[in-house]
């Protein structure tokens, strides 16, 4: 197995205790984080291989940038999100002169949606999977994630097991799920007890329903577990139930994670109570519903940025684009000009933002002013 410069010489053990036994600060951000770096370079190429990244890309749980800098390599620009103060300042110091990497200290499931494509790719916490989905897949410009994680998750959402989840079926119509390549747990320092595998999440082209409501609202049904089936379930409010289950091949005693997500498809297209029409906002709206709003960056800047934007260098405000931004949200870098339609002109930055605050960003131990 390869061994990544990025991470030196770590030890193979789960922690590392100073003299006496007393855990370190690593030791405990380790354990609370769930980290567990990749140091395996072939893993690596199996990541980029997968994710086949072009343009913007957003890194979750970016550690020491064993696959940031990879993902630089391959030509494309990269925003890496570090929750952990210590590996966030040493990344933005070790990336300070590639024009390519942009590192933010922050969590990632609170980070602003671009207002362009994107997409995800990172070696995630176990712990934190469900929440960086779920962002993903709320993100209306997202293209594509490609996600390093527990396999185990990994198989269950993409149906390894002949089972599929709810947050697959809810997200199929908008959203392709594969399982990748398993990664071997003693590719990753601390070594974790259970294999990895990458998820690949994609983006259709075309939706394949037009009614966004009326389909989720027929799977929360069937998934709603009432009369032990999905036969039972969805006869507590429709009509025509056998008839439509017989159309898509699903038996009459299927439990609701064996039916495939197209099966719903077809079983939504069936369903008279489901076809009535839906508003433009019910078609074109983005999978997630968070409020955004546009935000602002100017002026050269730092490397390291707490939760805040990096700048854009030499480029208008009208360039920067529409950036979205959740209401309680951690703003996210625009990251480098691209030719865009002109927006509205922001309002003047407040003390506290990227412009003001410039000085403040040189240490993550810092406080911001304002």
């Amino acid at each position: 197995m390869a061994r990544d410069p990025a991470f030196g010489d770590r030890p193979s053990s789960r922690t590392t205790s100073r003299a006496g036994g007393a855990r370190t600060t690593a030791d405990r951000a380790r354990r609370t984080l769930s980290q567990n770096f990749v140091v395996d370079r072939q893993a690596i190429d199996l990541v980029i291989r997968a994710a086949d990244p072009a343009g913007l890309v957003l890194e979750p749980g970016a550690g020491a940038g064993a696959l940031t800098l990879a993902l630089a390599g391959a030509g494309v620009r990269v925003i890496g999100y570090e929750i952990d103060p210590r590996l966030a300042r040493r990344l933005a110091a070790r990336t300070r002169d590639d024009p390519h990497v942009a590192v933010v200290h922050g969590d990632f499931t609170t980070a602003t949606v671009p207002g362009r494509p994107f997409a995800v790719v990172g070696n995630i916490p176990y712990s934190a999977t469900s929440k960086i989905v779920s962002w993903c897949l709320g993100a209306p410009s997202l293209t594509s994630a490609t996600l390093l994680t527990q396999r185990e998750y990994a198989r269950k959402r993409a149906g390894g097991y002949g089972r599929w989840s709810r947050v697959t079926v809810r997200s199929w119509p908008w959203f392709h799920w594969r399982l990748g390549p398993t990664v071997n747990r003693r590719s990753f320092r601390p070594v974790p007890s259970v294999d990895s595998a990458i998820l690949r999440i994609e983006r259709r082209p075309e939706p394949l329903v037009r009614g966004r409501r009326t389909y989720q609202e027929l799977v929360e049904l069937g998934f709603s577990g009432l009369g032990g089936s999905v036969r039972a379930s969805l006869r507590t409010r429709h009509r025509g139930v056998d008839a439509a289950l017989a159309a898509a091949g699903v038996s009459r005693d299927a439990a609701v994670g064996h039916v495939h997500p197209d099966q719903w498809i077809a079983l939504w297209q069936r369903d008279p109570l489901v076809t009535r029409p839906e508003s433009p906002a019910d078609h074109d709206r983005g999978h997630g519903s968070a409020m955004l709003k546009q935000a602002d960056w100017n002026g050269p800047g730092d490397r390291l940025h707490h939760g805040r934007v990096p700048p854009i260098r030499g480029a208008r405000r009208e360039e920067a684009g529409e950036i979205r931004t959740p209401a309680s949200g951690t703003p996210l870098p625009p990251c480098w000009p691209q030719a865009l339609p002109p927006t509205k002109t922001p309002s003047p930055p407040a003390v506290g933002s990227p412009s003001t605050a410039r000085a403040s960003l040189r240490c993550c131990t810092q406080r911001q002013p304002g």
